[in-house]
């Protein structure tokens, strides 16, 4: 692995960007609450965004779709505690003039400022007060990117960010990204925001390929409730402040490709581990498909079992949940073949149980990340989702997030 992770790295941390954040009062004040935050660009950016497949989809998405076909963004304006959807053409309006007061502050074309939404659906946005907000935020290219990482957050309880760097020629290369999601988490995205830099000089359809390809292994594979939401945004901007040969293929994609998928998978796992009132971060990796689709279904199936996530919280070894999940997830097995461990315990080989300790197997799941791994002993693909164990304080976060 040619990337390497920088220590407290953010958001700006790729040369030329800033970013700041406020608290506006669109979320319930706090001794450090921030809501509102934003992240500018040295100049226009090579950009690539990936969305929500929810049907009902969030003004702020449409116009991030709208304004991506029609310039280079220069910033992106992101608001917590209202998700601005479900609320008519008034949404659509109201995301359009948060992108002109952004573009008025910078002294850019509102078509080259990106807006992001998360929080409470069927509420209208405060225009006084987001206007007031975005006067208010200051940007900088240190300690704006931990606080544009704190400002997103709903009921997350810790901001999720990363940086990494890697060599390409005689330049160095940096990616970021920050995330926000906690609950509404299944495949196909979830109530999830993710944003992305990197200084790296990369051609349009490269960094559409690039971070598409990262999104199918990282965040189109964790699950926290079974939910997908309306605002499910992911954006990466590209400013080509490396100085590298502009990157179109071949090696040096190769290079990105991982970059940016070991930071949307880092981000991805922080999700999943953050999940609400989680206590345990759930690996399911499914080796030996017959089919890359068979090896994705089959992880994000078993990984999403509320049987096999409620019994990870109750630290209880009974692997039949996942085998259970497994066989309803509709791909290719042959129950003689199947092999399953728990952390490294087998407890299943050739379809026949293994004894083991059952207080051996109650220790292995105290640890504060409990890996399943099947095989299916059929072919030669794999894949691995992520999820968290299910808890009373999900129920609790959820039966009162408005009230």
């Amino acid at each position: 692995m040619t990337s390497q992770v920088i220590p407290d790295g953010s958001i700006v941390t790729p040369k030329g960007f800033r970013a700041g954040a406020t608290y506006a009062g669109l979320k319930k004040p706090g001794a450090d609450t921030l809501d509102m935050a934003l992240l500018v660009a040295s100049g226009p950016c090579i950009a690539a965004g990936v969305f929500t497949e929810n049907r009902v989809v969030a003004a702020p998405v449409v116009l991030c779709k709208e304004h991506l076909s029609l310039a280079r963004p220069w910033a992106i304006i992101v608001n917590a505690g209202i998700a601005n959807a479900a609320v008519g053409h008034q949404g659509l309006l109201d995301a359009r003039e948060t992108a002109r007061l952004v573009a008025d502050k910078l002294g850019c074309a509102p078509t080259e400022v990106l807006v992001g939404s998360t929080g409470v659906i069927g509420v209208e946005l405060p225009m006084g007060i987001m206007a007031r907000g975005i006067g208010d935020i200051e940007v900088d290219a240190v300690e704006g990117g931990h606080r544009f990482a704190r400002a997103i957050m709903t009921t997350d309880t810790r901001p999720k960010e990363i940086a990494v760097s890697f060599p390409i020629g005689n330049q160095i290369v940096t990616v970021a990204g920050v995330a926000k999601g906690a609950g509404m988490i299944h495949p196909n995205m979830a109530t999830m925001l993710a944003f992305l830099t990197t200084d790296a000089a990369v051609d349009e359809a490269c960094l559409d390929r690039v971070l598409r390809n990262a999104v199918d292994v990282s965040f189109n594979m964790i699950t926290v409730d079974g939910d997908t939401s309306t605002n499910d945004t992911v954006l990466l901007l590209a400013n080509g402040q490396a100085d590298n040969r502009s990157i179109g293929g071949g090696e040096p994609e190769a290079a990105l490709q991982e970059a940016v998928t070991m930071v949307c998978t880092a981000l991805a796992k922080a999700i999943a581990a953050d999940g609400e009132g989680a206590t345990t971060l759930i690996e399911v990796t499914v080796e030996g498909a017959l089919t890359l689709e068979d090896a994705r279904i089959a992880a994000r199936t078993v990984a999403g079992s509320t049987l096999l996530k409620a019994a990870v919280y109750g630290r209880d070894p009974n692997w039949g949940r996942a085998i259970a999940a497994l066989g309803r997830s509709g791909v290719e097995i042959d129950p003689q073949r199947l092999a399953l461990y728990i952390n490294e315990m087998c407890v299943l080989d050739e379809g026949k149980p293994i004894p083991f300790f059952k207080d051996a197997a109650v220790a292995t799941m105290r640890q504060p990340e409990v890996r399943f791994t099947l095989r299916l002993g059929l072919g030669d693909e794999s894949a691995t989702a992520w999820s968290c164990d299910l808890t009373e304080e999900y129920v609790r976060i959820n039966s009162d997030y408005t009230s």
